[in-house]
């Protein structure tokens, strides 16, 4: 079955949504329940949230793979700039994120495939596009935040040349599915 890589439609807002949802191990509801109306589905808050445009959480900023029509996985990433004047993050649970960067790479927010699509190679072509859009931006690589606990991931982005450059510890909560450390990664 062929798959197409094709730039993120508005219509796609839901889907990535809903992709983001497998890739962020909850944290992605706990954000979109503090930016929920009382009773507002969370996945609704999500696709509202990637509908924005010129924004860094935008469907511009996101690359779809679809087969038979069906969106079947998505990436989502942005430029990371030094932003000395940004303001501090006083959420509790989003604190240790706040540092978790390396400035003037392309930051993959999320590299999700929908089950049964997975192990087939689609990740890596991600990770080819995500270069090839760094590499014209003249960025000095790729970063992304992956968790301790998802062992298979880290060994997929080291395989394919990532090293841990930070780390820092994952604070309980409820709606997040995952404990212990968030790893920083960076391929130059």
């Amino acid at each position: 079955m062929e798959v197409e890589f094709r730039p993120a439609l508005p219509m796609d807002t839901r889907e990535i949504a809903r992709l983001f949802r497998i890739s962020s191990e909850g944290a992605s509801d706990y954000i979109w329940s503090q930016l929920a109306e009382p009773g507002q589905d969370l996945l609704e808050v999500g696709a509202a949230r990637y509908a924005r445009e010129n924004v860094d959480f935008s469907y511009q900023n996101c690359l779809v793979a679809q087969a038979n029509g069906q969106v079947i996985g998505m990436m989502h990433s942005y430029v990371t700039r030094e932003d000395p004047q940004a303001a501090p993050v006083t959420d509790p649970i989003l604190a240790p994120y706040a540092d978790m960067e390396v400035p003037d790479t392309l930051y993959i927010s999320s590299l999700a495939l929908h089950e049964g699509w997975r192990n087939k190679g689609l990740g890596v072509r991600f990770l080819e596009l995500a270069q090839q859009r760094a590499d014209q931006l003249a960025l000095k690589g790729l970063s992304l935040i992956d968790y301790a606990a998802n062992t298979g991931a880290r060994r997929f982005y080291e395989r394919h040349g990532f090293g841990i450059v930070k780390t820092c510890q994952v604070v309980p909560h409820p709606m997040i599915r995952v404990t212990g450390q968030a790893y920083l990664m960076h391929r130059p």
